[in-house]
């Protein structure tokens, strides 16, 4: 079995401090991490191995320095570290990001794509699906546990917040999984020794079949207006009205603070 982890490189956001003035984040002097739901992932993958014989590579896309966090996975006792790199990638959105990743694993073999639910940094959830869709694969989102693999089927727990569904699903597929599944195993003296030594195998954007207009900033139909803190405050106002009252009250306190635009032909019923 062959399986390809999506991992990513997030600022660790217990640490994390917004600029009030640019609403940006302030990553100035932040630790950087592994993405806590893509971990989880990995270690799901690594337990695979040690099942089945399974060989894990480790594939994400981001900055040179990203490679520091797949040493790191190597010595977790991953076989491969991948690097999608490259400075036509900066800027790009889940669906550009999405784009890049299908692109390098379409080079690539595997029997299962294992992806974190979402990034910390982000909370979007939508990388993983969005991939196993570039790549017309099954998916099942929310994995809870991983139950067996047998027959070219995987079995997995998939957590719906208040019950738990088990599902089967063919391979090659696609999961994304959750935080809370396991507990990462330690890196050993070593594995981390041994990872030293090892290669990042680095795909730039001219080693795929992506054109401009697929990645980056300018291909992103995601922008960002604003990012602020909520200011915490006692004071609040309590009213007793019905239903509709409620919602008019909501739909004008919403369109006052520029949070929602409404349309011409809106009519205040």
């Amino acid at each position: 079995m062959k399986i390809i982890v999506l991992v990513k490189q997030v600022p660790d956001t217990t640490e994390i401090q917004v600029d009030k003035k640019t609403g940006t984040l302030i990553r100035d002097g932040v630790k950087s991490i592994i993405n806590p739901d893509d971990l989880a992932g990995l270690e799901e993958a690594l337990c695979l191995k040690d099942k089945y014989g399974a060989h894990v590579s480790v594939l994400t896309m981001g900055p040179p320095q990203a490679s520091s966090m797949l040493k790191e996975c190597l010595a977790r006792g991953c076989d491969e570290a991948i690097l999608l790199t490259d400075m036509k990638f900066a800027g790009s959105d889940t669906w550009a990001t999405s784009n890049a990743l299908a692109a390098a694993i379409k080079k690539l073999d595997y029997d299962l794509i294992i992806a974190g639910r979402q990034a910390i940094d982000g909370d979007t959830a939508q990388v993983g699906p969005q991939t196993a869709e570039r790549l017309n694969l099954p998916q099942i989102t929310y994995v809870q546990e991983i139950v067996e693999v047998e027959n070219d089927v995987l079995t997995v727990v998939k957590n719906w917040e208040d019950y738990l569904e088990t599902l089967q699903v063919e391979l090659p597929c696609l999961i994304t999984t959750l935080a809370t599944m396991n507990k990462p195993r330690y890196m050993n003296c070593a594995d981390i020794w041994t990872a030293i030594e090892k290669d990042v195998k680095v795909i730039k954007f001219v080693d795929t079949d992506l054109k401009d207009s697929d990645v980056g900033l300018k291909s992103s139909p995601t922008n960002v207006k604003r990012t602020f803190t909520k200011d915490v405050s006692n004071a609040n106002e309590i009213l007793n009205i019905d239903a509709q009252s409620a919602a008019k009250r909501i739909l004008a306190d919403l369109v006052s603070k520029q949070l929602i635009v409404l349309g011409d032909n809106h009519e205040n019923n």
